[in-house]
This record gives structure tokens, sequence and C-alpha cells, in this order.
């Protein structure tokens, strides 16, 4: 039986979680001290006994997900064999660190800088995104090309759920027009930017080089990767597929499907929260 481990992003955070790991787990303990260490702030405590607001700053949340993500995958031991992972926006990154082709201080520097990134490129303009439910992939693409703006089809979570990213102006047009079409919801979500949208072109400019300077190699399993939803294994075509994937759709939708094509049986989410988990469900549909 194919096992397809899965690891969420932005947005399953919340306070205390990995405790447990750390009160349990002399790895895990070791290596969110050392998560310490790298990041040059106590990302433990925030994670632990913090407030909302701040773990909901793209700087720490992109962090701390990780951290969790990889270490609940690395408290599995010997029973963490994939045979094949993913990973949906950051969690791509916790997918490759579990998977081996970034070690725990290569992945958590990367995630560090991308966060840091993402978050300057946020403050530079306006925007924002919006879950759409209700609504074929195809007539939310065609609207978000119809609008005066930047608006673009950012996330294909699953079935009838898609989420947009742009101008905060061309965003809220889309909603109105995707909601004229039928839309069940074109909800405005509260985040500090328009992720995965070519807002993001500074941050990926700036996270490119930190990328192709990072020590990547051959993870011990296929990495199905966001932006062309396809298994990878060379390390160069891992590489590029990161570099584009700040700019590009996170197409899970479509990963899924080709994990279950291609015999996935079992998919384990690791990291906080069951987001994945749900929406796997609705794609297996």
């Amino acid at each position: 039986m194919k096992k397809a481990y899965v690891f969420p992003g932005q947005g399953s955070q919340f306070i205390g979680m990995g405790k447990d790991l750390y009160e349990t787990n002399a790895q895990a303990k070791e290596l969110f001290d050392e998560a310490n260490r790298i990041l040059g702030f106590d990302i433990v405590r925030i994670m632990f006994e913090g407030t909302e607001e701040e773990l909901k700053q793209t700087r720490v949340t992109q962090p701390a997900v990780f951290i969790h993500s990889v270490l609940s995958a690395k408290a599995l031991g010997t029973e963490f064999q994939p045979d094949m992972v993913a990973g949906h926006s950051l969690g791509e990154f916790s997918a490759l660190t579990a998977a081996g082709a970034l070690s725990f201080e290569d992945g958590l520097k990367l995630v560090h800088k991308r966060a840091l990134a993402m978050q300057k490129a946020c403050e530079e303009r306006p925007s924002t995104m919006a879950a759409i439910l209700g609504l074929p992939d195809e007539k939310v693409e065609e609207i978000c090309a119809g609008i005066n703006g930047v608006v673009v089809a950012a996330n294909y979570n699953c079935p009838g759920q898609i989420v947009i990213s742009g101008e905060v102006e061309a965003v809220d047009a889309a909603c109105e027009q995707l909601k004229a079409a039928g839309a069940k919801r074109a909800l405005r979500l509260n985040v500090g930017g328009a992720f995965h949208s070519p807002l993001m072109e500074s941050a990926r400019e700036e996270l490119a080089k930190a990328i192709a300077e990072a020590p990547i190699t051959r993870p011990v399993c296929p990495v199905y990767q966001n932006v062309d939803a396809l298994p990878h294994t060379d390390p160069d075509e891992i590489r590029q597929n990161l570099i584009t994937q700040l700019t590009a759709s996170v197409r899970w939708t479509q990963s899924v499907q080709n994990m279950l094509a291609d015999g996935a049986e079992e998919f384990i989410e690791c990291g906080p929260g069951k987001v994945l988990t749900g929406m796997i469900a609705k794609i297996k549909k």
C-alpha cells in the first residue's frame, strides 16, 4: 500500500502547537532549541505561549509551521517511510526537508528568508486573497482574467474551492463578479498580502539567490511540487520549481489527483491541524 505524507501551509497554526513533542521527544526538544538559535529569536515561546497576534505574523507563522511539520515527521522514526510527499505552499519546504532533500537547518533558513521576503512584498502595496466556493476552476480563471488590475487563481485547494490573490480593488471586483456568476461564497481572507501572485515578484527575486545557493540533494522519494503538480527527484528541477512557486499557483487539487493516479492509498498529514486531510477527502470523491 503506497503512503503519501502531506505537509500544511500557513494558516494551520495554533498556540500550543508542538508542545507535546517538546515535552515527550528528546530529539524534537533538541531541534526546537536549535531552531531558536538558527532564527535568532525565541520562536518556541511564541509557538507554545505567545499571542494569536504574534503567531499570525508571516515571519513567525512560516517557520513555526515548518518546525512543527518536520518534527512531527521525524517523531515517527522508522515508521516514516513515504512513497511520495507533497506540501501546500510553505509545506513544500517541510516535505522536502522530511524527505531528506534539505537539512533541517538549511530548510529552516530558507523558510525564514521566504517569510521575511514575503512580508516585505506584502508591505510594498495593498494586496489580499479571497476564498471562492462553488464555482468550476475555469469560471474563476475566466472572471479573474477579465478584471482590471492584478488578480489570479492562487490556490487550487479542492474541487469547488479556489483562493484568488491580487490587488485589493481587483480582488474585491472579482468577488462581486464571482458572486453574480453563482459562487456560494466569495470571502476575503485575513492575510497580509497576495501570496502566489505576480505581486510576489520582489520576494521571488530575493529568495531565488538563497535557493540557488542552498544544498539540495536527491529526496528519498518523489516530491509532488506545487507549480506543476508532478513528481520530482532531480535537485535542479526541485530548485527551479521552488523559485517559481512564489509567483505561481499552488496546484494542490492536481497534485493529489496525480498522487492518487500513481497509487497513493493512504495520506498522512504531518503538521498542525487537519486542513489538507479535509481537502484530500473532497478531491478523492
